[in-house]
């Protein structure tokens, strides 16, 4: 009975949310780039821990199917315009020819670098562009941008997420095996930061190289690369190959974590809280594949969107965004939290959850770990250590 009655006063604020009116069309575009490396054939196959298993535009069009019913309650057609492009000059076309009223909104799939240009060259629009991708720290640090928001969860969330479950076990002393690629630098200085803020001992850093060249053993061999006295091992490998033979051939018996054993995740399809099995499910069911981080944060873009639009009582652009941005919205991604963008970095506050190729150990922030305000903000780089100046 106390079911049907939240469902039936659920339904009642969606009908009174909105005023009646003439049916509104509210397009919103979704950003792929033209043979984008990371989703490769041969890592999107291989099905890497915390790497994307197809293009997310999976995620964005479950939720288009999910707010049919909140667009037709309140008069509001939510349309999804998939785009492609082979650079930011071709993207950006691409929003500005599209038919019709203007886009307001644009979920982005983007590397950063491409996505950084193409919020820059947005900007003098009305428009907001959403980040579903992108972890790189800079892009919420240095390079922000006024009119670019981040669903994705930053390499220092991440970061700051696993450090804490490292202390909640008492696994303090960690050996770091870093990648030869930027995106593995970028990793293990997001990780550095953490250790520094959570009280961890980075007992050695040792570079990596994929291959079996005698002459490189002492970057190869992974008996000479995990020799000494650690807690833990974390190894930063965004290629996934190396990683992925790393767990139970360390030289010591330790656990691995990072980018292989456990990781940390904007999400996971074994997730089973909070009404996520029923989100899995349905993706599933459409996709034909477990749902991944990206996945979701596409997901989650779009119902935002949807979400603030209804709650602002208009699809105004000036409304919707104010009311988007705003900490009065109540976002539900099926992770626990109220989830809601912070007004000094544009990033969506969100749990992170701690996740092996079939399971979840946990979440965070793990129990113990506070904030002045909002918990969430223990994870990332909070207000008073921000360099975005929008």
């Amino acid at each position: 009975m106390k079911t049907l009655l939240r469902t039936v006063l659920v339904l009642f604020s969606i009908l009174v949310a909105v005023p009646a009116g003439a049916d509104d069309t509210m397009t919103i575009a979704y950003l792929e780039l033209t043979g984008d490396p990371r989703y490769r054939d041969k890592a999107v196959e291989a099905r890497y821990l915390g790497q994307p298993w197809g293009r997310p535009f999976a995620g964005a069009d479950a939720a288009r199917r999910e707010s049919k019913f909140v667009g037709s309650a309140i008069g509001v057609d939510f349309q999804l315009e998939r785009i492609e492009g082979k650079d930011a000059a071709e993207l950006i076309e691409g929003i500005k020819s599209l038919p019709g009223p203007p886009v307001s909104f644009v979920l982005a799939d983007l590397p950063a670098q491409v996505l950084s240009q193409v919020a820059e060259g947005l900007s003098d629009l009305p428009l907001l562009v959403l980040n579903v991708s992108a972890p790189d720290d800079t892009l919420r640090q240095a390079s922000c941008q006024a009119n670019l928001l981040h669903v994705f969860p930053s390499y220092a969330m991440l970061a700051d997420g696993l450090a804490q479950f490292l202390v909640s076990q008492k696994w303090r002393e960690v050996l770091v095996l870093e990648g030869p690629l930027e995106t593995d630098r970028q990793l293990v200085r997001a990780f550095e930061r953490s250790a520094k803020r959570y009280g961890l001992e980075i007992t050695e850093k040792r570079g990596f190289l994929l291959g079996s060249d005698p002459r490189k053993r002492e970057q190869n061999n992974l008996a000479l690369l995990t020799r000494g006295d650690y807690d833990v091992v974390f190894v930063a490998d965004t290629e996934g190959e190396f990683a992925r033979a790393l767990p139970y051939r360390t030289l010591q018996p330790r656990p691995v974590v990072g980018t292989e054993g456990l990781a940390p995740l904007a999400w996971h399809w074994a997730w089973e809280r909070h009404g996520a099995p029923q989100l899995n499910n349905r993706f599933r069911k459409r996709a034909k594949r477990g749902q991944t981080g990206y996945d979701w944060a596409a997901w989650m873009a779009y119902k935002a969107v949807v979400e603030a639009t209804l709650r602002a009582g208009t699809t105004d652009f000036a409304a919707v965004s104010a009311y988007l941005r705003g900490q009065d919205i109540v976002l539900d991604g099926f992770k626990g939290n109220r989830l809601s963008f912070r007004p000094w970095s544009n990033q969506l506050r969100q749990p992170i959850l701690l996740g092996t190729h079939n399971w979840v150990i946990d979440r965070a922030p793990i129990q113990g770990f506070l904030h002045a305000s909002n918990n969430l903000d223990t994870l990332g780089y909070d207000q008073r250590e921000t360099l975005c100046e929008q």
